[in-house]
């Protein structure tokens, strides 16, 4: 019928409608290149310990115990978002951005370097990045994360405190299980275990992040 739209037409309209259509994987540039995570059973109390450390939503606002490590910080935030101006532009999302990828990596007890480096890797920083296989945002969550321990809610992967803690997370939950190799919970992440390709390009891009304090 003339002026009709297919339910994939459809599907295409409603999400640029949402801002997010451009970034979805359909035929767009935005499209992630990384893997994604494999979904396997997790034990009662494994998923119980992964939904609890998503569930607090304190906000990504740092408090620091003396003047000297609010300075520190400071510094950080000021060459990170140097850094990062060529791919985000604006400065206010910039520097909300990379607050709270320094609170939900301090959080998971994860360096900042190496949370920045695997988005990188991931998505490009571009945060409504989806895969071939699914994985959504920043960190490339699959959307299996949010049924197992996140409430069902696969969209909600695209907003930005959300996605960095579930990658944080999910990130830690994979260091633990390899009992600190950080080798094999990269690999693991991407859905490539064992495999040397993903490690390697995140640590490639680690070194772009890496920050040494004056």
């Amino acid at each position: 019928m003339k002026g009709s739209l297919s339910r994939g037409g459809r599907t295409r309209r409603a999400l640029s409608l949402m801002g997010i259509g451009t970034c979805l994987g359909l035929g767009s540039p935005c499209e992630a290149r990384a893997g994604a995570q494999v979904e396997e059973p997790l034990a009662d109390a494994v998923r119980s310990a992964l939904a609890a450390a998503i569930a607090n939503s304190a906000p990504p606002k740092p408090a620091f115990e003396s003047t000297e490590s609010r300075l520190a910080y400071l510094r950080w935030l000021g060459e990170m978002s140097n850094r990062l101006k060529k791919r985000k532009s604006d400065h206010i999302t910039r520097v909300e951005f990379l607050e709270t990828v320094w609170y939900e990596s301090k959080r998971a007890g994860l360096e900042s370097a190496l949370v920045l480096g695997l988005i990188q890797v991931e998505s490009g920083f571009r945060k409504y990045a989806i895969s071939v296989a699914g994985a959504r945002g920043y960190m490339q969550v699959m959307p299996f994360w949010a049924r197992l321990i996140g409430g069902d809610d696969a969209l909600a992967l695209f907003h930005m405190q959300t996605n960095l803690r579930f990658g944080c997370v999910i990130l830690r939950h994979y260091l633990d299980l390899e009992r600190g190799d950080l080798f094999m919970a990269l690999s693991r992440y991407n859905g490539s275990r064992g495999k040397p390709e993903y490690p390697n390009l995140v640590f490639g891009a680690r070194k772009s992040w890496d920050y040494t304090p004056v």
